[in-house]
């Protein structure tokens, strides 16, 4: 079959150009969408008349044959199939002949690719959806395992105030739900047919664009054709997306790397979900962690890259918009492997809760506890912030406990000193969104209708 553009040359290609040109094999992954799509445009051909119905029933019928070769891997690519496009259709043409050859009647690789890679991402973007939610759950079902265990807030990596266990878990999964959010919009941008747009321009034959895009499922066709074949800001939304849900994955994995380490002891790693040293016998390496906090910088460089490819490029259509797919399936790969990883990890680790209570156990981390106290009291902030300031500053230079010097302070007392037993800071902590208990049961229902309002989403 040759080339789709072949005719206005005299002669082939120079294998240089074949080898820098030819994305088949990265593309070929958007067979299934390129069939999807080719499908579509076959019945409104037939319907508006431009092929004989019989001739769309046997290039239909080919292309039954040619997804299913796809599937099970016994598809014949030839040597000349220099992208996924030409492969179909030229396995098409050899399957119904003319009739084939009419495939691409009213269609450019311009929409199609377009078309192509809009399906792919609306399905691809879904299915993360879907495993971010599974590890929102397994934050939110940790967080109902943890009970009252407490352990220090950090600003800083300092140790700040103390706070429940499952507060900490689900902060980590409420900045998942923005990144669902975030996944869902730049799915939901992208859920537009830019079949029918042709080359750049349209078509002059009677084509049926709302047809094909109502066929495939879209919510809506292009408005502009030039728009439509150049657009390609559903990808470099998608990929930001993926990397700020890269960079929320690192967090969590940076955590868990200092929680796992001797000098915390907040957890331990399941031995599925961690590595030894070839050298050291004793080292258990919190791998996952480390590869999830590792991998945002190539989902961060994805973005970076793309964004740079789109910025210097006239309408419409160039062959630059080729370099869209590699950053974005590797993208997607990325973000789906840790993912499962990340969730394996956090739902099979053990909390040390022990550790976490002692290393609260400084009266130091409950410090706002007495300002707070003295400002009940009637004292202005800023005061009750110097009292306190100073009351620490005497105990670190030895002076005597910090109890005790509460303890003797005229505004302070023995009832504000009880305030600096351990686990009692956590407990007056009662307003909403805050570490208290009843807060955090309030918070634990409204996130678990946000996970039930994802799943709806999803299954719509």
């Amino acid at each position: 079959m040759g080339t789709l553009w072949q005719g206005r040359f005299a002669s082939e290609a120079a294998g240089a150009l074949r080898a820098l040109n030819d994305s088949l094999p990265v593309d070929r992954r958007l067979y299934a969408d390129d069939i999807a799509g080719s499908r579509a445009h076959v019945r409104m051909l037939i319907d508006v008349g431009l092929l004989e119905e019989a001739d769309g029933e046997s290039v239909l019928d080919a292309l039954d044959v040619v997804e299913a070769e796809m599937a099970d891997d016994s598809f014949a690519f030839a040597a000349d199939d220099e992208d996924i496009h030409t492969a179909v259709e030229r396995r098409v043409t050899e399957l119904a002949g003319e009739a084939g050859a009419r495939l691409h009647t009213g269609r450019s690789r311009n929409d199609q690719v377009a078309t192509d890679l809009r399906l792919w991402v609306m399905r691809e973007l879904g299915e993360i959806v879907g495993l971010v939610t599974n590890l929102q759950e397994t934050l939110a079902d940790r967080a109902d395992e943890a009970g009252e265990a407490y352990l220090p807030g950090y600003t800083h990596l300092q140790r700040a105030q103390p706070v429940l266990l499952a507060h900490h878990l689900l902060a980590h999964g409420w900045a998942l739900s923005r990144d669902v959010e975030r996944l869902c919009d730049a799915r939901d941008r992208a859920d537009v047919s830019p079949l029918g747009a042709g080359a750049l321009a349209g078509s002059s034959l009677p084509l049926d664009p709302d047809a094909t895009a109502a066929a495939m499922g879209f919510g809506a066709r292009f408005e502009n054709s030039l728009d439509a074949v150049s657009d390609r800001d559903f990808v470099a939304e998608a990929l930001f997306a993926l990397a700020l849900l890269g960079v929320h994955l690192s967090r969590l994995g940076e955590e868990l790397v200092l929680w796992s380490s001797d000098e915390f002891g907040f957890v331990e790693l399941d031995d599925a979900f961690a590595t030894g040293s070839s050298m050291l016998p004793q080292k258990k390496n919190p791998d996952v962690a480390e590869l999830a906090r590792g991998k945002a910088g190539r989902l961060i460089g994805h973005v970076s890259g793309f964004l740079a490819t789109l910025k210097g490029l006239p309408l419409s259509y160039n062959k630059d918009l080729q370099e869209d797919k590699e950053p974005l399936f590797d993208a997607c790969d990325t973000v789906r492997a840790t993912l499962v990883a990340v969730d394996g990890m956090v739902a099979s680790l053990t909390f040390r809760t022990d550790r976490m209570a002692a290393a609260t156990a400084a009266p130091y981390v409950v410090a706002i506890d007495l300002a707070e106290y003295l400002v009940a009291g009637g004292m202005p902030f800023r005061e009750a912030h110097q009292v306190v300031g100073a009351l620490v500053r005497s105990a670190l230079a030895g002076d005597g406990s910090l109890a005790d010097l509460v303890t003797a302070h005229g505004r302070l007392g023995p009832e504000a000193a009880a305030l600096l037993e351990p686990g009692v800071a956590v407990t007056r902590r009662t307003t909403p969104g805050g570490t208290g208990a009843e807060a955090v049961a309030v918070q634990r229902s409204r996130f678990g209708d946000q996970l039930a309002a994802q799943r709806d989403r999803l299954d719509r």
